[in-house]
């Protein structure tokens, strides 16, 4: 009897670990991606060092210098961005923050011979320009946010005003439409004997609004006046640069603007918007990629954490922005306003103070979906995820799979993650990585078993499910 109960006793702790075993098998989800439900194409995720952010980044030491392009570009130690947004400048020098002209005098009139000026540097924004083409950058965004301010009704590139020549701004000086056509792609063309592909082209910020900075205001069809000269003359120079429009304040603004595009509609590539007066909910009704190319805690105090109260700083709240974006309202590309740049604010995703460099979270945040989905990845469907978990499941171009869950709560959750459809793939194996308050895109544990990955995303926390 005695042997028989120290047989008993001995045999509990087995057979209680077995039970935890099951039950914990029992209690994982499975996530199904289906490769087959696919919707749009990812163009990749990015932001700006306009309005000499990129001097002040040149002004750290060079080791510094260098941590903060690969903490931005690098996808093996940083966030992987893929795009870099530069701002095309319409001022006439560089004092304060202002982008400085590539023809700062005006020529003498709209058919003048252009009196083009290039320094070689245009604000730092090549040299960072070519830093992240060293890492692996493709896509660059040259926008300008207004022309210079020959060209407009209000003889000033800052306070608003029109282009000279669109509908309802006539000016006495003339027509400027085809000279700020031309301006814009010698600019190109400063870029591309850089050895600098600019892939898209955009000649307008926030039409809608009037700053006391570089600003230009416009209608759609004002700006399909301008597009109209601006297509041909882009085919006439052989650029295969696409003409993105309109960057307009919100996304609702923009949507508002697509039907008076349509004149212009074959000329277009891509259609962008900000997130300041209305953010991406739903799809724009066009057949161009759409993108989502400035948003940010404009004001709010440096925040670094990934979730603290879940304010507008966290890294969490912009995992979730970027995934509503991409996920309910189809954008195939999302930019911060800001990489790194100095100041106090969460304007910008690294703070630079000194020769100190410091990553927020929501650079991390960027960089869990920049890192997982590649440029040319498809985004395509997933079901299964149980409620408090958001998922976006993209193929990427190499054929892996890839799957970006959001727990916004604060227990684990435990979820098998396997494929359907796709009938050229069958997964071999998979890698797993996190961020949260303590960890920045850190590989974690991942079982893998008859082409299924089994993982647990931690509480509050963005992680990547990537299968090969």
């Amino acid at each position: 009897m005695a042997s028989w109960f120290r047989l008993a006793t001995a045999l509990l702790p087995l057979a209680a670990a077995r039970k935890y075993d099951v039950t914990a098998r029992q209690s994982s989800t499975t996530v199904t991606v289906n490769l087959d439900q696919k919707y749009q194409t990812i163009d990749g995720f990015g932001c700006s060092e306009a309005f000499q952010r990129a001097v002040q980044m040149s002004k750290l030491s060079e080791a510094k210098q260098q941590y903060t392009l690969d903490l931005l570009f690098n996808t093996t130690s940083g966030a992987g961005l893929s795009i870099l947004r530069n701002g095309i400048g319409s001022s006439p020098d560089m004092s304060s923050d202002h982008m400085v002209s590539i023809q700062p005098k005006s020529p003498g009139g709209p058919s003048s011979t252009p009196q083009y000026v290039w320094d070689g540097s245009d604000n730092k924004q090549l040299w960072v320009s070519q830093e992240a083409m060293k890492r692996g950058v493709r896509t660059f965004y040259a926008d300008a946010w207004s022309a210079p301010g020959y060209m407009k009704t209000n003889g000033n590139d800052a306070n608003g005003g029109s282009l000279c020549g669109v509908g309802g701004a006539t000016c006495s000086s003339g027509d400027w439409r085809q000279a700020y056509a031309d301006y814009l792609v010698q600019y190109v063309k400063y870029y591309q004997e850089a050895n600098v592909t600019i892939t898209h082209l955009g000649f307008l910020n926030e039409p809608e609004l009037t700053t006391s900075y570089a600003s230009m205001r416009s209608s759609g069809s004002q700006a399909a006046d301008f597009i109209k000269v601006l297509g041909p003359t882009l085919e006439k120079a052989n650029l295969s640069v696409g003409i993105a429009c309109c960057d307009a304040e919100g996304w609702s603004s923009q949507a508002g603007m697509l039907g008076q595009l349509a004149s212009v509609d074959q000329y277009i590539s891509t259609i962008t918007a900000h997130s300041y007066t209305s953010s991406p909910g739903s799809p724009m009704n066009t057949r161009h990629h759409v993108w989502q190319t400035e948003a940010a805690d404009l004001n709010g105090a440096w925040q670094g954490a990934f979730f603290s109260s879940g304010g507008p700083g966290d890294g969490m709240t912009w995992a979730n922005n970027i995934h509503t974006a991409i996920v309910n309202a189809n954008a195939s590309a999302y930019l911060y306003w800001i990489g790194a740049q100095t100041g106090t604010t969460n304007s910008k995703l690294i703070r630079l103070d000194g020769d100190n460099v410091t990553p927020s979270k929501r650079l991390w945040a960027f960089g869990q979906f920049s890192r997982s989905a590649r440029p040319g990845a498809v985004r395509v469907g997933a079901t299964g995820a149980p409620s408090g978990l958001r998922t976006a499941s993209f193929l990427n171009v190499d054929g892996s799979v890839a799957v970006v869950f959001i727990n916004g709560g604060t227990g684990a959750v435990s979820v098998q993650v396997k494929t359907t459809g796709g009938a050229a793939f069958a997964a071999a194996g998979a890698t797993a990585f996190v961020t949260d308050n303590t960890r920045d895109f850190e590989e974690m544990t991942v079982s893998f078993s008859n082409a299924a990955a089994s993982v647990s995303i931690p509480g509050r926390s963005i992680a990547s499910v990537i299968l090969r």
